[in-house]
């Protein structure tokens, strides 16, 4: 059990007063759902069923994870511009931290690699998203994008690339060659991690710097 989440827990449950009865509330819930993403995506019945704790508890645990997602994502502003993976995975794992399927984005950049806007490709199930490469690139042409960069979310919170992420990757890639539209990055967003193809040396970039 994570001791940083399970002091979190405690002081949402008793409003900072501490006790006996919270911690084995708080313990209680993290033994149920095994992590803080799975906490996230309970409803406010599960989680009062499974910490056995009144609805008034329940209600402020779930508002107190809802209050999380929508400060830790705020809308991106055309224009923005990002300076590397680690960036982009802490503006975005807010927003998909307990999504419960792999949403695939893709984010159109202009020639000085900054945001004209970010497009939601597909949603998938529980543990895959569709993506073809038409549906990827008929919006950026549209937005004369010069370069592309793609996320998307393992609702499992491991970031680790599957082979199906792997082959996507790989045709996204080679049709952006085609086109003359560069992907600079394909970015997994975990729980508490993340995986950056660019980082990992599997997208091959022209220029030094991917950003």
């Amino acid at each position: 059990m994570d001791p940083e989440i399970h002091e979190l827990l405690c002081n949402v449950l008793s409003r900072g007063r501490g006790g006996r009865a919270t911690e084995l509330a708080s313990r209680r819930l993290m033994e149920h759902f095994g992590s803080a993403g799975r906490l996230a995506q309970a409803s406010l019945e599960e989680i009062r069923r499974a910490g056995r704790i009144p609805s008034r508890q329940a209600a402020a645990v779930y508002w107190a994870l809802e209050l999380g997602r929508c400060t830790s994502s705020a809308p991106l502003r055309p224009g923005e511009r990002f300076s590397n993976s680690r960036e982009l995975y802490e503006r975005y794992r807010g927003r998909y931290f307990s999504v419960p399927k792999e949403h695939f984005v893709s984010l159109h950049l202009n020639s000085k690699n900054r945001l004209i806007r970010e497009v939601l490709v597909s949603v998938g199930s529980l543990s895959t998203s569709v993506v073809h490469p038409r549906e990827v690139f008929a919006p950026a042409v549209r937005d004369s994008s010069a370069a592309l960069i793609f996320l998307h979310n393992h609702p499992s919170g491991d970031p680790a690339p599957s082979r199906e992420d792997r082959e996507c990757t790989e045709r996204l890639v080679e049709a952006g060659r085609i086109l003359g539209i560069r992907v600079l990055d394909h970015v997994v967003l975990g729980h508490d991690d993340y995986y950056s193809f660019a980082d990992s040396g599997l997208i091959a970039q022209p220029h030094a710097a991917p950003f």
